[in-house]
């Protein structure tokens, strides 16, 4: 049964909620639970990416050394793109009411599907963790300043209480996030606006003027940041919120909803952080390393705590959407637990994780960027393959056989896989991870491909990321043309 997490398409005598928790897993929704309007989808959309963490890209982003103007713009392009590609796929999820990693099953086949599936896992799983670290430091740091305790035991505490808002959510499942996810919204929305008119003063207009322009590889550099670092770490998962909605729901809508609920806040945050970062060289290298903190340190006493609640909300906002898409992946990817179990294992390896990168890490933004790239890759030569077949197919998905590895979809497509493959290793042969010594075997075609080797220009741009997007898109839509209108023929 469905709410096993088996593997079926539908189960109309299932329940879809047994005490409040959702038993829906990887099932196709029934028509009977798809209701809602696209402009429902604004809520989470905006609740997982109003995270005051926002603010920090804009220090990020100016470590690439280019100028205000150059990083406001490639970073409000790169959200808004990044964010677009979250919008098209969300259509796959209103026209097969399944989550993203089941439609994914149309390119891949049912059982090659596997491949990015435990791609997804680990990227979802990585930024709930990531998230989930966040906020605990993020606390801590705050109780610091305020001169209470903020070591040890705050972290500990801190970490049980923000571990368990985010597995309950994605316990419980969709309607207890889509109800959090509205309060978060709110609450973050309203202090966030409070903070950027409380620090407003130490913006310096003159300093960010005088920022030197950086050359056309450091620009590009901080345009597949904001990609990688934004829309393409929720691609993976934007059909899962999309599934509930009505079949004749208007395309454009979700589209819209999903890329402007997504793209509000980071582009408000981001166009402050750079403002902030760039009035003041000590407070741009305060930020970098350690971004919760460095943004505190701007309030007057009476405002640090309704800023770690936004600060907290905020990450737990994104981590929510994390570990429900996480436990929706972990089962295509093949183990047979129900849903709600899936999300629990997730939850146990993120609280795992956060308490690595809590009590035992030493460097918190190498790892990052890091973890962002590496997966980035392969992530968006799927992202190429999922939207290139999204444009190719004109009818809705054939449900049931998303679930058969003998229908017209196949039990394994080997185009997509060699693609995810080629994006792979010409990707990961065009971006370099200095920051992270466990990832300098990256970058090998750079020297080859005439780029300046490891130390040159291009060492930054991460063009592999943009190759990987390329070489998934255009190798669908080239190929594979043939192979849909013969799915839609059957």
């Amino acid at each position: 049964m469905t709410s096993l997490g088996e593997d079926r398409p539908d189960a109309p005598p299932a329940p879809a909620q047994a005490l409040g928790v959702e038993l829906n897993g990887l099932n196709t929704i029934h028509e009977s639970e798809r209701k809602g309007r696209a402009r429902d989808l604004f809520w989470p959309w905006f609740g997982a990416n109003v995270s005051v963490f926002g603010l920090a890209y804009g220090s990020f982003l100016l470590g690439f050394g280019i100028s205000f103007w150059q990083a406001t713009i490639v970073g409000v392009v790169g959200i808004v793109i990044s964010f677009l590609l979250c919008g098209f796929i969300s259509l796959a999820g209103k026209r097969g009411s399944a989550p993203t990693m089941v439609l994914s099953r149309a390119a891949f086949g049912v059982n090659g599907n596997r491949v990015p599936s435990l791609l997804s896992w680990l990227l979802t799983v990585g930024w709930e963790t990531v998230l989930t670290a966040l906020a605990v430091l993020a606390t801590a740091t705050v109780f610091t300043q305020l001169g209470w305790e903020g070591g040890i035991a705050t972290k500990v505490v801190a970490l049980i209480v923000v571990a368990a808002l985010i597995i309950v959510g994605g316990v419980i499942g969709f309607h207890l996030i889509m109800r959090m996810q509205m309060i978060i919204t709110i609450v973050t929305g309203v202090l966030t606006v409070v903070y950027i008119v409380l620090v407003l003063g130490h913006i310096d207009l003159g300093a960010v003027a005088a920022l030197p322009a950086g050359d056309v590889p450091h620009v590009i550099g901080g345009f597949v940041f904001m990609l990688t670092g934004f829309g393409l770490g929720w691609v993976n998962a934007a059909a899962d919120y999309s599934r509930y909605l009505p079949r004749a729901t208007r395309s454009s809508g979700v589209v819209g909803w999903t890329t402007f609920g997504s793209s509000l806040a980071p582009v408000i945050l981001l166009i402050f952080g750079i403002l902030l970062a760039g009035s003041s060289k000590e407070l741009n290298t305060a930020i970098a390393a350690d971004p919760i903190g460095a943004l505190a340190s701007l309030l007057p006493t009476w405002f640090l705590v309704p800023f770690v609640i936004v600060a907290v909300l905020g990450l737990v906002g994104g981590a929510v959407l994390d570990i429900y898409s996480s436990g929706l992946a972990l089962l295509s990817v093949g183990v047979r637990v129900p849903r709600f179990v899936a999300a629990g294992i997730d939850g146990v390896i993120m609280t795992a994780g956060a308490i690595y990168v809590v009590f035992f890490a030493g460097d918190f933004l190498g790892p990052f960027q890091g973890f962002l790239i590496t997966l980035g890759v392969p992530i968006a030569a799927w992202c190429g393959i999922f939207i290139a077949d999204i444009q190719l197919r004109k009818r809705d998905y054939a449900e049931k056989e998303l679930y058969d590895a003998r229908g017209r979809y196949g039990s394994v497509r080997w185009l997509p896989i060699g693609l995810i493959v080629l994006g792979t290793v010409l990707g990961w042969g065009l971006v370099t991870n200095t920051y992270a010594p466990w990832l300098a075997w990256q970058g090998y075609l750079l020297a080859p491909f005439g780029l300046g080797g490891k130390e040159g220009d291009w060492a930054f741009a991460n063009l592999g990321v943009l190759v990987a997007l390329l070489v998934g898109y255009l190798g669908t839509v080239i190929f594979s043309a043939r192979a849909v209108r013969s799915q839609e023929e059957r």
